[in-house]
């Protein structure tokens, strides 16, 4: 805990703001709104919230589902609407805390990304930071809004994140007085994919990046989240596999790859190694329940092989094993269509009539190549990123239901042999942390409280907490070289500790040593390899 004291207060010693007092700082927060002047701007307000509030929020989309949020830290919040051009914009709030520390934070959205991320811009403004969210252009986790309109695409795309930015910084400047010391970026999924648009086309933009299973290559990912449906067909049809089934399946994912890391645990420290197969479960003559027909089995096969496109090449890769028994089921096999294809709809299409169960290679094939704004998010050469001293960390849970895991290890191996940088030098600015048992962000049996939102925190230290794990890298050159996650009893914190492990850097990965397992120091980091040519 005294190294976190160390990387939080060294800072703020910094920060003049230029307020003193908190009836000051009502009375200056108060008179923000009129003395900004943001081109472009309308519907600014400014107003002070007090330690202790319940925010009530605007409902500006009931989808979004966030009606208030509790408040820990006295502070200023800000709101306005920003235009991008003649027929799009974004809302975007600053949540400027009383005693700052200097740091700048920009939050990100999921999904389709029409939700301001309000507990994110809490969570950093309680620790000092002056955090940001927009709604990416749009109200809502909803597609309709991109039909026929390229400008709400593109604030989607790139344009919101980096207006926010830019635009925040201004009011952060504007309130405090000084300029920010250190600039942030933290989100998970879409908003993992925005992190890594900002270190491709921005890296001006943040010091350091937290980006959480992230949605790059996104065209593709979204042919292969629409692809299950097809896949799977309706409810009832000879591919369904029925949802009683996928615990099953899942006590033989297990029981066929469980031990591939040593340990018999109910957790997959490696599911990239595992070459799963249904076999066992196909119904014996007779046999009519709790087994599959070689129909379903086939289904389930595809579901565990890459995604391949018209010519026989790599769309996406496969579904990684061990997320089975309820995240990616809930997602993605129980026959209906899973929201991201409304991208397809409004987008790609054009046509509120698309018809998802039509999907086929060809259509992997247009989305890739249509691409609009690079909302792909795949380019390898990061060197502007990194010559300008910004970090990245990203990490990503192997139990991710939504968003295989196996794309990120893809997307470094791409930066690697692009950059022609061993793993050694791309430690420098870029590390990815693989997370056992953690589910999509969050969520999980495995030590997935690892401090990427308040919600999923165990503690503030930085060699458990990825937020403040980026900013002592950034500010103390300190790197992690694992993320210790810790699991509570029945996902509970009031149920008391479980275990942690320490969660290795890709290209490593967790086996057991022996001893007790739910002991960090019984497991150990083991080299994996890296191809770069």
């Amino acid at each position: 805990m005294k190294l976190r004291s160390s990387v939080v207060f060294g800072i703020s010693a910094l920060a003049v703001s230029g307020v003193h007092g908190t009836r000051n700082f009502q009375r200056q927060c108060r008179g923000l709104a009129h003395s900004l002047d943001i081109s472009g701007a309308r519907d600014v307000f400014s107003e002070f919230v007090p330690s202790g509030t319940v925010v009530e929020l605007p409902v500006r989309d009931p989808s979004c589902n966030r009606t208030s949020q509790d408040v820990t830290v006295n502070l200023c919040r800000v709101g306005m609407s920003v235009s991008t051009s003649d027929r799009s914009g974004i809302y975007m709030e600053a949540w400027l805390p009383e005693h700052w520390s200097g740091r700048f934070l920009h939050t990100g959205n999921g999904g389709l990304g029409g939700c301001i991320m309000y507990e994110d811009i809490e969570y950093a403004a309680s620790f000092g930071f002056a955090s940001v969210g927009t709604n990416n252009g749009h109200d809502g986790v909803y597609g309709d809004d991109f039909l026929h309109n390229p400008d709400v695409v593109a604030d989607y795309a790139y344009r919101a994140v980096h207006t926010g930015v830019v635009v925040g910084k201004d009011v952060t400047q504007s309130f405090y007085g000084t300029p920010h010391t250190k600039s942030y970026f933290l989100s998970c999924s879409a908003g993992g994919r925005s992190g890594f648009k900002e270190a491709q086309d921005f890296p001006e933009d943040f010091d350091g990046i937290i980006a959480g299973a992230p949605a790059i290559s996104f065209n593709n990912i979204t042919s292969w989240s629409c692809s299950f449906l097809p896949t799977t067909g309706p409810v009832g049809s000879p591919t369904f596999v029925p949802m009683d089934m996928w615990p099953i399946i899942h006590d033989d994912v297990l029981a066929q790859c469980d031990e591939i890391d040593g340990l018999r645990d109910g957790i997959l420290e490696s599911p990239d190694l595992c070459d799963y197969t249904p076999d066992c479960l196909i119904c014996a003559e007779g046999q009519t329940t709790g087994c599959l027909t070689p129909t379903q089995a086939e289904t389930v096969r595809t579901i565990y092989s890459p995604l391949v496109g018209e010519d026989g090449s790599l769309t996406y890769p496969r579904m990684q094993p061990g997320s089975e028994d309820t995240e990616a089921p809930a997602a993605y096999y129980y026959g209906v269509p899973f929201i991201e294809y409304e991208w397809f709809k409004y987008v790609v299409f054009n046509d509120s009539d698309w018809d998802p169960f039509s999907l086929a290679p060809p259509d992997y094939t247009f989305i890739h190549n249509q691409n609009p704004f690079d909302v792909e998010t795949w380019k390898g050469d990061l060197s502007g990123f990194k010559e300008r001293g910004g970090k990245m960390l990203t990490y990503h849970g192997l139990k991710d239901g939504v968003i295989t895991s196996e794309i990120s290890p893809l997307y470094y191996e791409h930066v690697s042999q692009t950059m022609g940088l061993s793993s050694s030098e791309m430690d420098d600015f870029y590390r990815l942390f693989r997370i056992s048992g953690m589910a999509h962000c969050e969520g999980g049996p495995g030590a997935a409280f690892i401090g990427n939102t308040r919600r999923n925190m165990a503690t503030e230290d930085p060699d458990e907490n990825v937020l403040w794990s980026i900013v002592r890298w950034v500010e103390q050159g300190i790197a992690p070289d694992t993320i210790t996650g810790t699991a509570y009893v029945n996902g509970s914190k009031s149920a008391g500790v479980a275990f942690k492990r320490k969660h290795c850097r890709w290209p490593f990965r967790n086996v057991y040593q022996g001893g007790d397992p739910d002991l960090e120091d019984s497991w150990g980091c083991v080299y994996s390899g890296l191809n770069v040519s």
